[in-house]
């Protein structure tokens, strides 16, 4: 996975509503942002298999992360 394409998927995750990104399931994450991802642009099936794997790693990071944002939502 390039380095653009790292930036590309953290960018969307946080441009994502966080409550979006904390009512899926681990499947339905990783559809939904391998799909955000390729709106920018043509991944090819090693691409979308490579991202896919990487957001599954990273799942519980993703959810802490939108927890986060949703917790300095509420406080402000």
């Amino acid at each position: 996975m390039t380095p653009t394409m790292l930036r590309q998927l953290w960018s969307a995750i946080e441009n994502s509503q966080a409550h979006l990104l904390l009512k899926l399931d681990d499947a339905s994450l990783v559809q939904w942002l391998v799909k955000q991802l390729s709106r920018d642009r043509q991944l090819v099936e090693e691409e979308a298999d490579l991202i896919g794997k990487y957001i599954q790693s990273r799942s519980s990071l993703i959810r802490d992360i939108a927890q986060q944002r949703l917790s300095a939502d509420f406080l402000t």
